[in-house]
């Protein structure tokens, strides 16, 4: 599983052709073609970032996660 410090992690914003990740949790998913994600963003949260806190105080909580990619954790 790859590795990602915060710096890594933030080449991943869905901008430019790059791919979109997240963390939460410590766990890096891959969020790119999903389509609240376009663009790299959703609901003012960035890909590119840790969106643990973000996701705790959302409707949905982490059961979205469960329909993600995890593609690494962060360092």
């Amino acid at each position: 599983m790859q590795e990602f410090t915060i710096e890594e992690l933030a080449k991943f914003d869905g901008k430019d052709g790059h791919e979109a990740y997240v963390a939460v949790d410590g766990k890096v998913y891959d969020v790119t073609g999903n389509p609240h994600w376009q663009g790299g963003e959703h609901h003012g949260n960035l890909a590119g970032h840790d969106v643990t806190k973000a996701l705790e105080v959302s409707p949905h909580g982490t059961r979205v996660l469960a329909g993600l990619k995890q593609v690494g954790v962060l360092k």
